[in-house]
Formats: C-alpha cells, structure tokens, sequence
C-alpha cells in the first residue's frame, strides 16, 4: 500500500490518514442465544479472530462480568503471573477465580462463544448485553448491571488528575 492510497480526501478539503486499528475500544450492544453463544460485535471480530486467531480464554475476576482474553493476550497474563512468587496472595486470589469462571473457548464461523453456563449466571449474561474493548481484551456486561456500576462508582476529580500522573 502507498502512502497516496492511504489518504482519504472527504467534502470540505478535510484530509484523514487511515489508521491500521489493533486495540479493543468502544462498546457494541450483542446477543447471548439459549444455547449461551455469545456473537461478538463485528467492530471486535475482525481484531479478534483475524490479528489473534480463533482461541480465547473466557473468565471473570469478580462474577459481575465476563471477560474475553484472545488466546495470545492470556498466555501473556499466565507468563506474568508465573513470574510472581507461587504463595502469593493476590496470585492466588486471582488463579481461583479465573480458574473457577474460566474455559477456553473459540469463535464459531458465525463469530460466536460461548460463555460458560456458571459465569452466566452469576454476570446476568442473558439475551441483550453490551460488549466493551479494554484494549487487549473485551467484557461482557448485563446493561442494567453495568449503569448500576456506573452510577455507584462515579467519575471523580482525583480519578482524572491520577490519568493524567499517566499522561491521560
């Protein structure tokens, strides 16, 4: 490709630059069927199966969501995990409930999952749900779970100057 044809010229002069996507961000409402396939988004899919492949790690940490790890992502979170001392406490937290929630998975030829009948149950996971890019990795939320979370952990002053010790 060449740098001409990586330029779009759009009405009123405005030039835009394509950009190559490669994190998971934004949110995109989705269904989970009776059978407890969940169909990822399409604005997700492509990053998903196409940049990482077909094979993902489906777990929660605390039971009230679902996270989605591309294969490639998990194995870097076991690599980091096993460089910490095996008796840690937060590791060990940490391993019992992934292990407990987790089950590998792998998108269908229709883009779907499916979500482990017990991590449904206990994250609300039925019918309409809104999938979320958390840039390496996506969450599954009940909608009405995730505006109560919303609304019980509001945006603070203190939050926005800790981004922005970050550059954010």
């Amino acid at each position: 490709m060449t740098a001409e044809s990586e330029r779009f010229y759009y009405p009123r002069g405005f030039l835009w630059t394509k950009v190559d996507q490669k994190s998971l961000r934004g949110s995109a409402p989705t269904r989970v069927d009776d059978k407890g396939r969940l169909k990822i988004p399409t604005l997700f899919r492509a990053l998903v199966h196409d940049q990482r492949g077909p094979d993902v790690f489906v777990t929660s940490v605390t039971g009230e969501s679902v996270r989605i790890y591309p294969m490639s992502v998990w194995l870097q979170v076991e690599e980091r995990l096993s460089k910490m001392p095996p008796n840690h406490p937060s590791r060990l937290k940490f391993l019992d409930r992934v292990s407990y929630y987790g089950q590998e998975s792998e998108l269908d030829g229709q883009g779907r999952i499916v979500v482990p009948q017990q991590l449904r149950e206990s994250a609300s996971i039925v019918g309409d749900v809104r999938v979320f890019g958390k840039i390496d990795y996506l969450e599954v939320w009940n909608e009405e779970r995730f505006a109560q979370k919303l609304a019980r952990d509001q945006w603070t002053d203190e939050d926005g100057l800790k981004l922005a010790e970050h550059g954010i």
